[in-house]
């Protein structure tokens, strides 16, 4: 017999805010709000206003006094999220942070069996759970094999498994192509229909879910509230006001000042016949995500690489960067490339790479100028423990002088919105400025091929066109950029040329 789904939940904040150990400002201030059981809302803010803060609070997962300090009260039926245990689920911005098991079924099981659910209920919900994100994978299927967008439906098939009275989703669809956000969309709406669960999600593709919510609140910044109330009323109300504080708007497109690429942009990377793939672990030869690829990355121009989740992009991304080797195929450096780098400072010079050789069989030294890389994941490349420690690494490592070294971060901190948050653990800041700090990072050593899996993800309509601006520069620069992208505004606003990838048989 299957277990009734849970009585919807009750969300109370009543002047509550957070501040995280060692920041001198409050993630969240002044928050009052009551969110009634069965509710449907789009909780919005510019980047860094606390979003994520709230959800992880709600899920009970902030830490106790030495993570933070916390004031006013925030609670679920009246209770304490520490103490309503089961009652909501928290799906996370990074897909890798939330795989816990190494075969699809047991991850999505693991939750459910944490709440002490029947084993038998358990594997009636797994499947279910599995076709209503439409991730259609054996169970036994490695979580390891899984591409970022695959995660993510991964980590919401957990989170519905538990049929929780309150559901929080942030940003479930930043890595999903458009056919996942409204497949992924639509499971959301179905499931908390079905068992009236209340909903609240953070999203800054608007334009997706407004229709689908009762309400929209909107976080100031500073604390408490800029705007809360159905979604025709708020963005009618508050349309230029939430556009000048950098929320999303609907209907209100970035404007990104695009410069001409430079005629004759010399080619630095090329790829015939490429096959790209990852060896799993103890594996002889690489499992292929895909092949027969040609691309040209020429200096001035910008390649977005499209397609859907599981088609191989992150791999390529890889690849092109060097971090992986063509599976098969060729990837070669011209001779433009090879021979360029820059000084490295007071040390000793390097002979460079040979041109026609694959950046794969480069020292990390000879990548660090040549060509830099920003991981989907913005965790997986953070080392330091200060957002300005963390711009100076790659500097360092080229044996740059303290004037060389602010020359090169000053500028960044300024031009991404970072300054203020010089003095931070990077692991403490938002989803977006993680993302903008890797940006920056890698902006520091100034490579000639720029390789960005996803760079846009979590940006605030701000944040966004100061990326995407940063970005034109850097092409306008002569540098070349590789993009890999859901985001169709992106490359509307800054591709020259596109490379579509599509699904191979080996995803499924």
């Amino acid at each position: 017999m299957t277990t009734p789904p849970a009585a919807p939940a009750r969300v109370d904040a009543r002047g509550w805010g957070w501040r995280h150990a060692g920041r001198s400002r409050w993630a969240v201030r002044a928050l009052d709000v009551r969110i009634e059981p069965g509710e449907r809302v789009l909780l919005l803010g510019a980047s860094g206003s606390g979003k994520s803060t709230l959800l992880r609070g709600l899920a009970g997962v902030l830490g106790d006094d030495e993570d933070g300090e916390a004031e006013g009260a925030l609670l679920i039926d009246g209770r304490v999220p520490a103490d309503a245990r089961g009652r909501a689920a928290l799906v996370l911005q990074d897909p890798d942070a939330q795989v816990v098991l190494s075969r699809v079924g047991d991850d999505v099981a693991f939750a459910c069996e944490n709440l002490g659910v029947p084993r038998d209920e358990i594997w009636r919900r797994v499947p279910s759970a599995l076709a209503a994100v439409g991730l259609d994978l054996q169970l036994d299927r490695s979580t390891s094999a899984l591409s970022g967008g695959q995660k993510q439906r991964l980590a919401l098939a957990g989170a519905l498994a538990m049929r929780p009275g309150l559901l929080l989703l942030d940003e479930p669809t930043a890595n999903l192509d458009p056919e996942g956000v409204a497949s992924v969309r639509d499971a959301v709406i179905a499931a908390t229909r079905a068992t009236g669960a209340t909903l609240v999600v953070v999203e800054h593709r608007v334009g997706v879910w407004a229709p689908h919510v009762d309400r929209v609140i909107v976080l100031a910044p500073g604390g408490g509230v800029v705007a809360d109330g159905t979604p025709d009323d708020v963005f009618r109300a508050h349309a230029d006001t939430l556009t000048e504080a950098g929320v999303w708007v609907p209907g209100v497109a970035p404007v990104v000042p695009r410069t001409q690429p430079p005629s004759g942009a010399e080619s630095l990377l090329t790829a015939e016949a490429l096959s790209v793939g990852r060896r799993p672990f103890g594996a002889r030869e690489p499992v292929v995500a895909a092949e027969a690829l040609s691309a040209d990355v020429r200096g001035g121009r910008a390649l977005a690489v499209v397609g859907p989740n599981g088609a191989g992009k992150s791999t390529l991304a890889l690849t092109l960067a060097g971090l992986l080797p063509p599976a098969a195929g060729t990837l070669a450096a011209t001779e433009a490339l090879a021979a360029s780098g820059g000084a490295h400072g007071t040390r000793r010079r390097r002979r460079p790479p040979v041109a026609g050789s694959a950046p794969s069989e480069w020292s990390s030294r000879d990548l660090l100028t040549r060509i830099g890389m920003v991981f989907q994941s913005p965790e997986h490349q953070l080392l330091a423990t200060s957002v300005r420690a963390e711009l100076e690494v790659g500097p360092r490592a080229l044996g740059l002088g303290p004037r060389e070294v602010a020359a090169r971060v000053e500028p960044l901190l300024d031009g991404l919105g970072l300054a203020r948050l010089a003095s931070v653990n990077p692991f403490t800041l938002s989803g977006g400025e993680k993302r903008r700090l890797t940006v920056a990072t890698m902006l520091a050593t100034r490579p000639r091929v720029l390789v960005l899996d996803e760079p846009t993800y979590g940006q605030d309509a701000r944040t966004w066109r100061e990326l995407a601006t940063l970005l034109d520069g850097v092409r306008a620069d002569g540098r070349a950029i590789v993009c890999v992208t859901h985001d169709e505004q992106l490359v509307e606003a800054l591709a020259d040329d596109v490379l579509e990838l599509r699904r191979a048989a080996v995803t499924t």
